[in-house]
């Protein structure tokens, strides 16, 4: 790759991404998107380990760096990492590097600091546990902040003081629309009735997710007949594993066991979507953004959530309803209200599409961050926006 101080205006900018890669949520989602879809840049990728999103990038034509296994408590392996990075960058240097989380930054950014790489920060997620970790990341200023959420861009606001800080919603693309035949065949595989309404919930078993919380409102509604809830993710990690059993026993608890189906781990989430009928995913603590209320809307269905964080810039009374935090009482009337109104839930699906596309759309979204990394490497003309 060519030293930016050589990219004309005109060439697309090679950008390399740092990236965990090590399971797959949000944020590898994401990265993803930005390898299908980039037009103004050349993405390529390192990240700490294989799997989903590397082959992802692989399948799209992009070049992907594998690093070595490393983690902060491990001194040795973290100079190990440093050198595969810099062994990359002696004969790939890209124009500039957008880290997608702290503790990468606080791993590699002296690499790319030394080399003279300009660095961008994209803030995913709120690293309050670990206030040392941001205190280290800071140590080396990126160029420029970028947050998914106004909600995230007030939340970090001091962090790195004075330097510039976009928001781009996070791209997420419109699935292909299934056939009612596909939706009766997905529902019959899940043992489901062609006349159930079905409540969705698809995220990982993070405990702020707010499982718990649906289960105990869904209790509440176990006499409301004709319901069932569909439970999409796989459990990645010990901790998930343990929260997945003990929902499992909380279902059973509640009397309501018979009327949920565990899904797993899947790669047709976009169809499991549009065969339901309401997205639920009550949070406690905020989502910086949210793709799973996007790739609801875009499916169709009305999203409930509560009213924190990231979902309050993406659902609204046209496409979804709001509760208050940690009520399970008023998560059972809206979701019980949803239930028994199919008019209202093709009012509210059909509202949804629309919110998404314009929220979302990847084409428009990745445009914006690709205008705003092109001028924000010195001696590249462009306009960053704000």
């Amino acid at each position: 790759m060519k030293s930016a101080a050589n990219i004309t205006n005109a060439e697309p900018l090679p950008v390399l991404h740092l990236g965990a890669g090590v399971i797959h949520g949000g944020v590898e989602a994401f990265l993803a998107s930005l390898a299908v879809h980039s037009q103004r840049t050349i993405p390529s990728f390192a990240l700490c380990a294989e799997g989903r999103l590397a082959n992802e990038a692989r399948a799209a034509g992009r070049a992907v760096h594998v690093l070595p296994q490393v983690r902060l408590s491990r001194p040795l392996w973290i100079l190990r990492a440093r050198r595969a990075l810099d062994a990359v960058l002696a004969t790939s240097t890209p124009a500039m590097a957008l880290i997608h989380s702290g503790w990468m930054q606080v791993l590699f950014g002296p690499v790319l600091s030394r080399r003279r790489i300009p660095t961008a920060t994209w803030i995913h997620g709120i690293a309050t546990s670990q206030p040392w970790l941001e205190w280290l990341a800071r140590r080396h200023r990126p160029v420029r902040i970028f947050t998914a959420s106004h909600f995230m861009a007030e939340e970090t606001a001091g962090w790195y003081p004075g330097t510039p800080r976009s928001v781009v919603h996070i791209p997420v693309a419109a699935p292909d629309r299934i056939s009612p035949a596909d939706r009766l065949s997905l529902r019959r595989s899940l043992d489901t009735g062609a006349e159930e309404v079905v409540v969705v919930v698809s995220c990982r078993f993070e405990p702020w997710k707010g499982h718990d919380i649906l289960f105990r409102a869904l209790g509440s509604l176990g006499k409301v007949p004709g319901w069932s809830l569909w439970v999409a993710g796989g459990a990645q990690e010990d901790h998930e594993i343990r929260r997945l059993e003990s929902l499992r026993e909380l279902g059973r608890e509640l009397g309501i066991g018979d009327r949920i189906r565990f899904l797993g781990q899947r790669r047709d989430i976009p169809t499991v979507l549009q065969a339901a009928d309401i997205h639920c995913q009550p949070n406690s603590g905020p989502e910086p953004f949210g793709i799973a209320f996007i790739e609801a809307l875009y499916a169709g269905i009305p999203v409930v959530s509560t009213a924190i964080g990231g979902a309050k810039e993406i659902v609204d009374g046209s496409c979804g309803v709001l509760v208050p935090t940690s009520d399970p009482q008023a998560l059972a009337l809206a979701i019980g209200d949803l239930i028994r109104d199919p008019a209202r839930r093709k009012s509210l699906g059909e509202a949804g599409r629309r919110r998404a596309f314009n929220l979302c759309n990847p084409p428009r979204q990745v445009a914006r961050l690709e205008e705003i990394l092109c001028g924000s490497v010195p001696g590249r003309l462009g306009t960053p926006l704000p």
